[in-house]
């Protein structure tokens, strides 16, 4: 996928005014297309380039960064985390509104691969998670995640009868998705052949 560039930014003075707006544009968007609740505790949330861009606009607004090398450090961190090749990107993120404790943060620390699955029918994507690096935690997540989507795992995916949907399993929390709806399907192919095009 395209990474981004200082030219897709909104300069603060320009974006700052319209924060509002474009926030509540950007809630829409990943409800409607992105977000994916497993569980009470656990969303799931599909990266991409506008998802991206909406996060680095607002780590420059709050950290008031506008020097040209500074904003290049940080869309250089971000770059990483857009999907490769026949790859989906993911932030998981977990609700700690419930006050959740140092021991509840530690037991999600240590989350393996087989932990978060991706079905999609009767195939499963390879997952990797991706954590601990210093620019994750600076970014304010506490997994990320890759999926690696093979060919039939994506004929699946495009396929509206088939299945698919998500399930974390850890320790004693063991939940499933909603099955995707369209939308989200046709996004994630959408994703897909972007980094196809891009690649």
């Amino acid at each position: 996928m395209r990474p981004l560039a200082l030219d897709d930014l909104l300069p603060l003075d320009d974006y700052a005014p319209r924060r509002l707006e474009l926030f509540e544009t950007q809630c829409r968007y990943l409800d409607r297309y992105r977000r994916v609740r497993v569980g009470p505790a656990v969303t799931v949330v599909f990266e991409n380039r506008q998802t991206l861009w909406f996060r680095v606009q607002e780590i420059l607004r709050i950290a008031r960064l506008a020097e040209p090398a500074r904003v290049e450090e940080e869309l250089a961190i971000h770059n990483r985390l857009l999907p490769g090749r026949d790859e989906l990107h993911a932030a998981l993120i977990l609700d700690s509104s419930n006050g959740a404790g140092s021991d509840t943060l530690k037991k999600w620390s240590n989350l393996s691969n087989d932990a978060v699955r991706l079905h999609l029918g009767e195939h499963l994507a390879k997952t990797e998670i991706v954590t601990c690096r210093p620019e994750d935690r600076a970014i304010g997540m506490a997994h990320w995640v890759r999926f690696q989507v093979s060919p039939i795992c994506r004929a699946t995916l495009a396929q509206a009868r088939q299945p698919a949907w998500l399930e974390v399993l850890k320790d004693d929390y063991r939940h499933q998705s909603l099955a995707f709806s369209n939308d989200i399907r046709t996004s994630l192919l959408e994703d897909l052949a972007l980094s196809d095009r891009d690649a």
